[in-house]
């Protein structure tokens, strides 16, 4: 009687059966006669178990096979269907196995401890292998990019974010696999954010800019051999680094930028324009009469389209110094900058010739002096001789 109490609590429960006796030969010897009655109760369905816990392994090796195959045949590399080929080659044997175990153990009804031993194992393997499965994703995204844009910076830069990711994702695995054993990890999470948190704030710089650095790498607001205007500085960007950014200004200096104050600042970049916009402002003498006032803005226009380019308007502005101002805007559909200032050349002299053929005279800066005697008699410039023997007194 007291051995069949003995081996019903095995096979229930043989944790209780040890803490029972307080003996760890007596725990393990009620622990195995547990399981071997276990057997001899359930051999049918744990055969039933092992049969199909093996048809369900070899059903995923089978479709993890075939899947392989056909991405690692298609063309490309760094491709989506390269990064499902890298996931599913990252995909453990051993893994397909705990999870065959895990869907049939139910069947045979095992043990408790047995139970939670593969509870157990079954979690391992899935949160690791899932922590595997995001890095290779993750990595192959960014490699992805790198590919697209030829970025030898991201390149360059793609084993310390191999690093970072492995750390990041994993320790979360940890964290999961804990809290999933009962094990409470507020203190453990708490602590890695506290040296989150130092870290951080110890090298706050060099991270400031590596992420800016991604940044620009994935958003891509310039590339490499582009022109852009960053403050008051107009340059082509040489290098992007993962501190810094170098750029070969108009004038020929290099200038050394951190990516985190590059992006602070406003940011022009001339590489994608389909059109450039250039303005005109010219200024006739006063001289010139009202007929040809009105007639300028259409002289302009004619000789913008002329030109092949196109004319947006012209019109008159103000009343300037020594200066009547008009203002002239066209469009050139060229992102090439060397067109377009080729393109402002041939239009200002086309507007030269013909201003001049139709007697527009350009004016520039004048100054008239006018001198008077004491009495207000204008001497310079000269007054009209018949106005001034006019003024004169007779007899003199």
């Amino acid at each position: 009687m007291t051995a069949t109490i003995l081996t019903a609590a095995a096979k229930t429960s043989p944790a209780k059966a040890s803490a029972a006796t307080g003996d760890p030969l007596d725990a393990m010897r009620d622990w195995l006669d547990g399981s071997v009655a276990w057997i001899n109760s359930h051999w049918l369905e744990i055969g039933i178990a092992i049969a199909l816990g093996l048809a369900i392994y070899f059903l995923l090796s089978m479709i993890r096979r075939i899947a392989l195959k056909r991405a690692q045949a298609a063309p490309g590399q760094f491709t989506l269907t390269d990064i499902v080929g890298r996931v599913i080659h990252k995909t453990k044997s051993l893994v397909l196995a705990i999870i065959s175990i895990r869907l049939v153990a139910g069947y045979a009804q095992p043990p408790a401890l047995v139970m939670q031993a593969i509870h157990y194992a079954f979690t391992v393997a899935v949160v690791l292998q899932a922590a595997i499965w995001a890095r290779e994703i993750l990595l192959g995204l960014i490699q992805r990019r790198a590919a697209e844009g030829h970025n030898e910076t991201l390149s360059n830069a793609m084993g310390i974010i191999r690093l970072l990711i492995s750390v990041a994702l994993f320790a979360v695995a940890a964290i999961v696999i804990l809290d999933n054993m009962g094990v409470n990890v507020t203190g453990l999470v708490a602590g890695l954010g506290i040296g989150g948190i130092a870290i951080g704030l110890a090298a706050q710089g060099i991270f400031s800019d590596l992420f800016a650095s991604l940044s620009i790498i994935f958003d891509r607001p310039f590339r490499v051999g582009e022109t852009i205007k960053y403050d008051n500085s107009t340059a082509t960007v040489e290098r992007i680094g993962l501190k810094s950014t170098r750029l070969r200004s108009i004038n020929g200096e290099l200038l050394v930028i951190s990516n985190t104050n590059l992006l602070a600042k406003e940011i022009t970049n001339y590489a994608h324009l389909h059109r450039r916009r250039v303005t005109f402002m010219i200024g006739v003498v006063y001289q010139t009469t009202p007929a040809m006032l009105r007639d300028l803005p259409a002289l302009l226009e004619e000789q913008v389209k002329a030109a092949g380019h196109e004319f947006i308007r012209s019109s008159f502005v103000t009343f300037g110094a020594s200066s009547l101002d008009f203002e002239l805007l066209f469009d050139v559909f060229s992102d090439d900058y060397d067109v377009v200032t080729a393109a402002r050349t041939d239009v200002a002299i086309r507007l030269f010739e013909a201003m001049t053929a139709a007697g527009y005279d350009f004016a520039y800066p004048t100054q008239t002096t006018f001198t008077a005697a004491p009495d207000g008699t204008m001497i310079l410039p000269y007054a009209d001789p018949a106005t001034t023997r006019a003024a004169k007194p007779a007899g003199g």
